[in-house]
Order: C-alpha cells, then structure tokens, then sequence
C-alpha cells in the first residue's frame, strides 16, 4: 500500500474510523463503560498522518477519528469528550447540557485547527450546543499521538494496551481508571459471602 493511503488507514486494510472505533469498543468493554460515564479523547490528526505532532492538522482525518468514536459512544451510551492542544490549555469540548449536570467551570473559546486542534475543532463543530470545560475527571481515555491526557483521568488509572496499537501513523494509549483502594491489613476489596469474626466497633 502506498504511504499516502496508508496514512488513511487505521491499521492494516481498516479506515480510520473503524480503527478508532475497534479501539474505543476495546477500552469500552474493558472499563466498563455506559451510561453516566466519561471518556476523554486526545488526539494529534498530525501524527496519524504520519507528521510531528502540530505540524500537519487535517479536519477530514479528525472527523473520520470522530465517526469512530460517535459510533461506539452511540452503542455503549458514555460521553466522550475532547481535549484541546495547549494552546487552549487543553481544555475540553463538550456538550453544555454534561457541563452543567456535572457543574463543571466553563471556559470561553473556539477551537479551530490552530488554536485547539483539528480533533477539539472537528467535535466542536459537530454538536449541538458546544462549551469547553476548564477541566474533567473522566472514567477512561484514549491517546492517539501521545498528546497527554492523563490531567484529565480520574484516580486511579489503569493502563490498557488495545490490540490495535497504531491508528494511521499515530500509537494510540487508552486506560481506564478504578476507585482507590482503601484501609490496611483488614481491608476487604470484595463483599465475602459471610461476615467475617473479627469486628471493628
């Protein structure tokens, strides 16, 4: 395959889109993502084109990135959302309504290739009503390109290799995150099956 179309490609013969998509439904059954969950998306469209990062953004290659991720957001019912180059000190495109069921602070600007990224630009123009958060704590994640989004991951993350580890030129990294684990020698992490003897009050 010629490396121009190879740059249009997710990994082997799958476009863009279905490599996004088999990653992010990956990182979805692993985390456990659905209703009520967040995922935090970055992403050089750059590096997936076989650039270094910031030097080559493309709005096409962004919205095949997007079509991916829609498609399993859509099936598996979480939010994703899309974090800005640090131009715009990678803030987050949402839609207003999951700002403001989870209160988060809003943030004036619009992302354009730019100033924000193709990515954060791409998912702005696609929504409805579309804000940028200041900042978020998000259930999972996927990296394409290595942009760094581990700011916005909530504690604790677990790192997750997917299968597919390159979409178009770009390694991907994903992780889901877990609740701490609390308490000393006694702790339980899972509800036993009969109560225990030794009693803490």
């Amino acid at each position: 395959m010629p490396a121009a179309e190879q740059q249009l490609t997710g990994g082997g013969e799958l476009s863009l889109a279905a490599a996004t998509a088999a990653v992010t439904r990956e990182l979805a059954v692993a985390g456990k993502l659905g209703p009520g969950k967040i995922l935090v998306v970055g992403a050089s469209t750059s590096e997936v084109a076989g650039k270094r990062i910031g030097t080559g953004g493309a709005l096409e290659v962004a919205r095949q990135l997007l079509e991916g991720i829609t498609q399993i957001a859509d099936e598996f019912g979480f939010r994703p959302v899309y974090q800005c180059c640090e131009h715009l000190n990678r803030s987050l495109v949402m839609e207003r309504t999951l700002l403001e069921s989870l209160g988060l602070r809003e943030v004036s600007a619009v992302p354009i290739p730019g100033a924000g990224g193709s990515m954060a630009a791409a998912a702005y123009q696609s929504m409805t009503d579309p804000v940028l958060a200041e900042t978020i704590e998000a259930h999972a994640g996927i990296d394409i390109g290595e942009t760094l989004i581990g700011m916005h991951l909530r504690r604790i993350a677990v790192p997750y290799r997917p299968s597919l580890r390159y979409i178009g030129a770009a390694r991907v990294n994903a992780a889901w995150s877990r609740p701490p684990l609390i308490g000393g020698e006694r702790a339980v992490y899972r509800a036993p099956e009969t109560s225990g003897s030794a009693n803490c009050d």
